[in-house]
C-alpha cells in the first residue's frame, strides 16, 4: 500500500497503513461478518490489544479501509486525466483506476456482494464525497478539452458537469444491477464515445 497524506497533510502512520492492507485482505477472504479482530491482528502480526489502540472495532477498520481505497482511487484517476493521450483514452484510464480495478478486486472475492452492501451502509457519506470529487475532476477534464477544441457544449444544451454526472449515474446504475465487470466497462466506453461526439465542432 502506498503511503498517503491525510487531510492535515501529515504522512500516514506506517503501522496503521499495514493494518489497513492486512484488513482488506481479511475482509476479501472471509467477508465482514466472519472476520474478527483476531484475524486482522494475526494477518498483520500484531497483538489484539495493539490493534485496539489503533481502531475501536471492526467497523472502524472497515470504514478506514474504504476511505483509504477511495482516496487512492481518486488521486490515481485525477492523475490519469492529466496524462498524455486522447480524451477517450484518459477518461477510460481514469475510470479504470477509479472504479474498474476496485470492481475486479471485489468480484474476485466470494464475499464481494456483502462488502459492497456493507460499504453502502457504513461508508455512504464517504462514497458520496468521493463521487462528487470524481465528477468534478472528470468535468474539469471535459471542460478543458472543450476549450482546447473550441467546442461550445452549452450550444447543444450540455455542460461538462452534466456529462460527468451522467457518466457516473450510468456506472452507479450498472453497479446497482450487479453489472460491475466487463459490462460496466463496455457501457462506460460507449458513453465516453458520446462525450467525444458532443465535443466535435
Amino acid at each position: 500500500m502506498s503511503t498517503l497524506k491525510n487531510k492535515d497533510n501529515r504522512v500516514e502512520d506506517p503501522k496503521r497503513a499495514r493494518v489497513l492492507e492486512g484488513a482488506m485482505q481479511v475482509f476479501l477472504a472471509y467477508g465482514f461478518s466472519r472476520a474478527t479482530m483476531d484475524d486482522i491482528a494475526r494477518a498483520v502480526d500484531i497483538s489484539r490489544p495493539a490493534l485496539y489502540l489503533l481502531f475501536r472495532n471492526k467497523a472502524d477498520i472497515f470504514r478506514a479501509v474504504g476511505q483509504d481505497l477511495l482516496a487512492r482511487s481518486r488521486v490515481n484517476a485525477c492523475q490519469a486525466l492529466r496524462e498524455d493521450g486522447t480524451l477517450e483514452q484518459r477518461l477510460m484510464e481514469a475510470l479504470d483506476r477509479a472504479l474498474f480495478q476496485l470492481f475486479r478486486m471485489v468480484e474476485g472475492s466470494p464475499h464481494g456482494d456483502e462488502l459492497v452492501d456493507l460499504n453502502n451502509h457504513v461508508a455512504a457519506d464517504m462514497v458520496a464525497e468521493w463521487r462528487q470529487g470524481m465528477v468534478d475532476c472528470f468535468a474539469r477534464a471535459i471542460r478543458e478539452e472543450a476549450l482546447r477544441r473550441g467546442a461550445t457544449l452549452e450550444e447543444r444544451g450540455l455542460s461538462a458537469q452534466a456529462l460527468a454526472e451522467m457518466l457516473f449515474n450510468i456506472l452507479e446504475g450498472l453497479k446497482a444491477s450487479g453489472r460491475c465487470g466487463s459490462a460496466a466497462e463496455d457501457n462506460a466506453r460507449q458513453f465516453v464515445s458520446l462525450i467525444e461526439l458532443a465535443l466535435e465542432k
